[in-house]
C-alpha cells in the first residue's frame, strides 16, 4: 500500500484535483481524517472521485472514548457503505482482540475487499499480541520517533510482523528536521520506503522533497507488494553509519547517516561481510561508494547472490578427491600437534636429554578404540623409535621422549584403529552385563587368525605366539567371511552359514581375552588398520650450555695489570681464576682481529683518532690479516690457543665475536672487490645508521645487482670458513653482531652448515630490533639471542615479558639471554641506581632465565655516561682501560653467590617453570621457579626500588605444593639457613643493601 494523508479533508473544495494530483505522485491510496460524524457525508463523493483517479480512499476510524464495539461498527460500516475502501483504526487497544476479529469478520460479510489497517505505534508487546489473529491487514511501525541508530526499529518491526504486514509512516517530528531541508526529507522518506511493507505520507512533503523524488520512490516500493520483505540490521549504536539489509526479489542495502550536522565515512567492507546468506553488492556498486556520506545521507544499493564457485568434474581441482582417493584419504584425524614452530617449518629447540612432550589432538568417526604412538629419532638415524601416547583427556594425547644425541632429529605422530582394544573393550562390558559371549570369543578368535595370518611370512615368531594363543582358546570356528544364505535348488532347504553351533564360553577362554598380557601382545601386532601418520617435524638438539650459562664479556686489550700497556690473551690467561671465581661458564670477548687505520675512531668515538688510540675492534682488517687473524699486539694463533687450554682448565668456555664489518684495510676489499657495494665515484659506501655514520667500517654486499652477481656466492663461503677456521682452533660459541642486519636465507645457511658437521657450535644473536624479526632469527637457527630485558624495569613490564619468552611458542625456539649490560648500552637504570641497581639487575638476570651475562665493569658498578646518552664515558671500544678488580664497593661476591645458587638448583638452569606470585607491594617482583618434576622449586622475591626500605607480605603458592594448611619448610639460600612458614602469608623487608632474597622449598628433614 502506498498512501498518501490528507490531515485536513473537509477543506478541500476541488477533490478531482486532489486526487489527480495524489495519482501523478504515484501513490494508490488516500488516507482522510475527517470527525467520525462527518464520515458518512464526505465518503461518499470523495470515494468516487478517487476511482476516477484510480485511487482507493481510506479513512480514519477513531469514535470517541465512550464508544462501544457497537458505535465502531456502525461508524465503519456506515463509512464502508459509503464507498471507503478501508479505514485505519487509530486506537485499536480499546477493543481486545477477540472483539476486533469478530467485528472485522463480519464487516467481511458485507464488504468481503475491506481493508483495515491498525495504528500501533505506543503499543506494548502485550497488547500487539492481543492483536495477532484480530483479522487486521496492516499495522504501522514507529519510524518517526526513530533516532537513525539504534536498533529497536528493526525489532519493533519484527514483531509487528507477527500480527500482519508492516506500513511505514512519514510524518515530520517536531526538531527532527526543518521544512526548509529537503536533504532530511529524502531521509526520512526512502528510509520508510526501504522499512516497509508500505508506507504513508504526509500531505506537503512533495513540496519539500520534490515531486520527482516520491514518484521515483513509489516506482521502487511498487517493485514488491508481497509483504514478506526480511529486515536486517548491520552495524550496531557505536558505527558512525547505520546500515540496514532488505531481503526480498529486490534485496537492497540502505546507509544512513544518522547525523544531521556531519559527514561520517562509509565502512563498505564492513557492511558486506555482515550481509547474511550469500548475498553481496555487486561490483558496480561496490566501486560507486563515496568515502563519506553528507549530513543526513543516505544511499540505497541493490544486492546480489553472489555466484557459487563449482568445482570442474573431471579434473583434479583444489580439494577435490575422486573416489578412489576419497577411499584412501586418512580416516583417523591428527590436529594440533604440539610443539610445533610455524607448523613444522622450523625446528623445536631442545638440549641434550631435555625432555620433549609431543601432544596432539587424535579421533575418528564411530566408537572405536584407537591406539597412538610417537614416532623420533636422530636424522642420521634408519629406523624410527616408537613411544606409546597416552589418552589424557578430550581426545588430547601425550608421549615423551628424551633425545640423547647432539644434532636434528625430526618427529612425528601416529595412529590406528585398534581393533584388539575395541573387542577386549566391548567383550568386557558384555560380561559385565552377564550376557552370552559365545559369539564374541569366537569374534576374538577370528581376530587372532586374522593378525596371524597377515604376519606370518615376515615375522613368524610373533606369528607362533600368536597360534598358541589360538591353541588354548581354540581355533575359529567360522569362517573368516559369510557363506551366503541360498536354497537349495533341489530340497528347497537352506544350507548352514560360515558358523557352526559355538559352545558356552568357558570362564578360562574370558580371563585370557581379557588378560593385560594378551593386549601387551596383541598391541606389538604390526596390523594397524586405517593406519595415520603426520609429517615429520623437525628439532634440533643443542648441548645443555646452548640453554644454560653465564657469560663474562671482556677486551683483552685492556686486561694488563699496568695502565697504558696493551693487553695480551696472556694477560686474558692471568684473569681467568677471578672470572671462575664469580662462577662464571663462558668467556667471551669482542672482536680479537687486526684494526684497520683508515679513518680509524678515536676515543669516545671521536672522527679523528691519535697516534696511540688503539681503534675500535669492530673495525676489522688490516695488513695484518682479517678475520681468520688475531691482532698482533694479542699475541699469536698459538697464544691464542693457549688461552682456550687455559680456561678449559678452570671449566671456562671462550666465545668469540662473529662480526660481519670490514675496516677499508681489510685484505677482502683488494681480493673481492665484487663483495663490497661501491659508490659512482669509486667510493665504498659506509656503514651508517642515519643519521650516524661509520667511516671506520664497510660492510659486504650480500647480494647484488651487477654483473659480478654470481661472485657473491664466495663471500657466503668466506663468511662460513671464517667460523669453520675458529672452530678448528677450539671455539664452539660465537656471538653474533648485527645479525638483523644481514640478509636471513644467509644466518639459516650458514648455521645449517656449521651445525651439520659440529653440532656443539652455539650462536648467540646479538638483534636488537623488532620482536618478529628477533624471533625469526630464533627460529632460523640461532641458539640464543639477546632481549628486550635490558629496558624493562617495572613490575608489570617485568611480568609480562618474562612470561612471554618462558612459555611456548616462544620458549619452543627462543633462547633469552639476559645480558644486563654490554660495552654499548649503559642503560639509564643502572646510571641512575647505585650499587643497589646493580643488584636488583643482576639478580633479576641470573634467576629468570637459564642464560645471563655481563660486560665487565659491571661487578664494579661502573656507570660513568656520556651525558644524556646510554653509552659509557671512556668506552673502551675506543681505548684501552685499567680497572681496579678490588675497587670499594663491588659486588663481585653477591654475583658468585647468584651463580653458584644458579648452579645448584636445576630449575634456574631452564627456560620454562616460571610463575609470578601475589604480594601487596608494587615495588616487589615475587615468583617462583620450578623443573617439569617439581623435584626443585626456587622462591625469589626482588625490590624494584634501589633507593628506599621495601616492605611486603607474600603469599606462598602452597596449594600448588601441595600443602596448603600445613607447615611449609624453607631454605634460604642466601644465607644458608632453614625455616618454616606457618601459614601461606610472608612478610619480607628488602632494602638496599639487599634487595633481593632467595629461598628454596627443603624437603624438611635438614637439620
Amino acid at each position: 500500500m502506498r498512501i498518501y494523508h490528507l490531515r485536513h479533508a473537509s477543506d478541500r473544495p476541488d477533490w478531482a484535483a486532489v486526487c489527480s494530483h495524489v495519482k501523478g505522485l504515484g501513490f494508490d491510496h488516500l488516507l482522510v481524517s475527517p470527525p467520525t460524524d462527518e464520515l458518512e457525508r464526505l465518503a461518499g463523493p470523495l470515494a468516487r472521485e478517487c476511482g476516477r483517479a484510480g485511487l482507493a480512499l481510506l479513512a480514519d476510524l477513531d469514535p470517541p472514548a465512550e464508544a462501544g464495539p457497537d458505535a465502531w461498527a456502525e461508524a465503519a460500516l456506515a463509512g464502508l457503505g459509503a464507498g471507503l475502501a478501508g479505514l485505519r483504526v487509530l486506537q485499536p487497544s480499546r477493543l481486545d482482540g477477540r472483539a476486533w476479529a469478530g467485528m472485522i469478520a463480519h464487516m467481511h460479510e458485507r464488504h468481503p475487499d475491506a481493508s483495515f489497517l491498525a495504528w500501533t505505534p505506543g503499543l506494548s508487546r502485550q497488547q500487539l499480541l492481543d492483536l495477532a489473529d484480530s483479522g487486521f491487514d496492516h499495522v504501522f511501525s514507529s519510524l518517526p520517533w526513530w533516532d537513525f541508530r539504534s536498533d529497536w526499529l528493526v525489532e519493533e518491526r519484527a514483531r509487528l510482523r507477527e500480527v500482519a504486514p508492516v506500513i511505514a509512516p512519514v510524518y515530520m517530528p517536531e526538531g527532527r528536521a526543518r521544512r526548509d531541508d529537503e536533504q532530511r526529507a529524502l531521509r526520512w522518506l526512502w528510509t520508510a520506503a526501504f522499512l516497509g511493507d508500505g508506507w504513508l505520507v504526509q500531505e506537503g512533503l512533495e513540496e519539500l522533497a520534490g515531486a520527482a523524488a516520491l514518484q521515483e520512490i513509489n516506482r521502487w516500493v511498487a517493485q514488491d507488494a508481497s509483504g514478506t520483505a526480511r529486515i536486517r540490521g548491520l552495524t550496531g549504536p557505536l558505527s558512525p553509519v547505520t546500515a540496514l539489509a532488505r531481503l526480498d526479489a529486490q534485496a537492497s542495502l540502505l546507509l544512513v547517516n544518522p547525523r544531521d550536522d556531519e559527514a561520517v565515512p562509509v565502512d563498505a567492507r564492513q557492511a558486506g561481510a555482515r550481509l547474511p546468506g550469500s548475498y553481496t553488492l555487486s561490483a558496480d556498486a561496490a566501486a560507486s561508494l563515496p568515502e563519506r556520506l553528507p549530513p543526513a545521507g543516505w544511499l540505497l544499493l541493490p544486492l546480489e547472490q553472489s555466484r557459487p564457485v563449482l568445482m570442474p568434474t573431471g579434473v583434479k581441482a583444489w580439494r577435490r578427491k575422486g573416489v578412489a582417493e576419497a577411499l584412501a584419504a586418512p580416516r583417523i584425524a591428527i590436529e594440533r600437534v604440539t610443539p610445533l614452530v610455524d607448523d613444522g617449518a622450523f625446528a623445536v629447540k631442545r638440549s641434550v636429554g631435555e625432555a620433549v612432550e609431543v601432544q596432539a589432538d587424535i579421533f575418528m568417526d564411530g566408537h572405536a578404540k584407537l591406539s597412538a604412538c610417537l614416532l623420533w629419532r636422530a636424522v642420521d638415524e634408519p629406523n624410527w623409535r616408537r613411544v606409546p601416547m597416552a589418552l589424557v583427556d578430550n581426545h588430547r594425547w601425550s608421549a615423551t621422549f628424551h633425545p640423547d644425541r647432539l644434532g636434528m632429529h625430526c618427529y612425528a605422530v601416529q595412529a590406528w584403529r585398534d581393533d584388539w582394544l575395541s573387542y577386549r573393550d566391548g567383550l568386557a562390558k558384555r560380561v559385565a552385563a552377564g550376557q552370552d559371549v559365545a559369539l564374541d570369543v569366537e569374534e576374538g578368535r577370528m581376530l587372532i587368525a586374522r593378525y596371524r595370518d597377515r604376519i606370518q611370512d615376515e615375522l613368524p615368531d610373533m606369528a607362533n605366539t600368536l597360534a598358541s594363543m589360538l591353541h588354548r582358546i581354540g581355533n575359529p570356528r567360522s569362517t573368516m567371511t559369510p557363506v551366503p544364505r541360498k536354497k537349495s535348488l533341489l530340497t528347497g532347504a537352506t544350507p548352514e552359514t560360515g558358523a557352526r553351533d559355538l559352545p558356552p564360553a568357558a570362564s578360562e577362554q574370558i580371563e585370557l581375552l581379557l588378560s593385560e598380557l594378551w593386549s601387551s601382545i596383541m598391541h606389538e601386532v604390526p596390523v594397524r588398520p586405517f593406519e595415520t601418520t603426520t609429517p615429520s617435524h623437525p628439532l634440533v638438539v643443542e648441548r645443555r650450555e646452548a640453554r644454560y650459562a653465564s657469560w663474562y664479556e671482556l677486551f683483552p686489550r685492556s686486561q694488563a695489570p699496568e695502565p697504558g700497556r696493551h693487553g695480551s690473551f696472556r694477560d686474558v690467561i692471568a684473569r681467568l681464576p677471578y672470572i671462575r671465581r664469580m662462577g662464571f661458564d663462558v668467556l667471551y670477548m669482542p672482536p680479537i682481529h687486526p684494526i684497520g687505520m683508515t679513518n680509524r675512531k678515536g676515543r669516545n668515538n671521536a672522527l679523528k683518532a691519535e697516534p696511540d688510540d688503539p681503534g675500535s675492534p669492530y673495525a676489522i682488517g688490516s695488513e695484518d690479516g682479517g678475520h681468520d687473524a688475531v691482532h698482533p699486539l694479542l699475541g699469536s694463533i698459538e697464544d691464542f690457543q693457549e688461552l682456550v687450554s687455559a680456561a678449559q682448565a678452570e671449566h671456562l668456555e671462550v666465545a668469540l665475536d662473529f662480526a660481519i664489518q670490514c675496516s677499508p684495510d681489510h685484505p677482502w676489499l683488494k681480493a673481492h672487490p665484487e663483495w663490497f657495494d661501491w659508490r659512482p665515484d669509486g667510493s665504498l659506501r659506509y656503514a651508517e645508521n642515519p643519521p650516524k655514520r661509520y667511516e671506520d667500517i664497510v660492510n659486504p654486499e650480500f647480494y647484488a645487482s651487477s654483473e659480478l652477481a654470481p661472485g657473491k656466492a664466495g663471500l657466503w663461503k668466506a663468511l662460513r670458513d671464517v667460523v669453520l677456521f675458529w672452530v678448528s682452533q677450539g671455539v664452539r660459541v660465537f656471538r653474533v653482531d648485527n645479525p638483523h642486519t644481514k640478509p636471513l636465507p644467509f644466518w639459516q645457511w650458514l648455521i645449517a652448515e656449521v651445525q651439520g658437521a659440529h653440532p656443539d657450535v652455539i650462536f648467540l644473536s646479538e638483534a636488537f630490533t623488532h620482536p618478529k624479526l628477533m624471533y625469526r632469527l630464533g627460529k632460523l637457527g640461532f641458539s640464543q639471542s639477546y632481549t628486550y630485558f635490558t629496558w624493562r624495569h617495572g613490575k608489570h613490564e617485568l611480568t609480562e615479558y618474562l612470561l612471554e619468552v618462558s612459555r611456548p611458542p616462544v620458549s619452543d625456539y627462543f633462547r633469552p639471554h639476559f645480558f644486563v649490560n654490554t660495552p654499548d648500552i649503559n642503560p639509564h637504570f643502572l646510571q641512575e641506581s647505585g650499587r643497589a641497581g646493580f643488584l636488583i639487575r643482576a639478580a633479576l638476570a641470573a634467576t629468570t632465565s637459564g642464560l645471563w651475562g655481563m660486560y665487565s665493569g659491571f661487578e664494579l658498578c661502573e656507570a660513568a655516561a656520556i651525558p644524556g646518552k646510554e653509552e659509557y664515558l671512556d668506552s673502551e671500544k675506543y681505548q684501552l682501560r685499567h680497572w681496579d678488580w678490588d675497587r670499594p664497593g663491588n659486588i663481585a661476591q653477591a654475583i658468585a653467590s647468584l651463580n653458584h645458587i644458579r648452579r645448584i638448583n636445576p630449575a634456574l638452569q631452564i627456560q620454562q617453570g616460571l610463575e609470578f606470585h601475589r604480594v601487596d607491594n608494587e615495588r616487589i617482583l615475587f615468583f617462583t621457579r620450578s623443573t617439569p618434576e617439581r623435584d626443585n622449586v626456587v622462591l625469589v622475591a626482588i625490590s624494584l626500588d634501589p633507593h628506599a626500605r621495601q616492605q611486603g607480605w607474600l603469599e606462598l603458592p602452597v596449594a600448588e605444593w601441595g600443602l596448603s594448611g600445613r607447615p611449609v619448610p624453607l631454605h634460604d639460600l642466601l644465607g644458608d639457613q632453614y625455616f618454616t612458614a606457618r601459614d601461606a602469608w610472608r612478610q619480607v623487608e628488602l632494602t638496599p643493601d639487599q634487595p633481593f632474597l632467595i629461598w628454596r622449598l627443603s624437603a624438611g628433614t635438614e637439620a
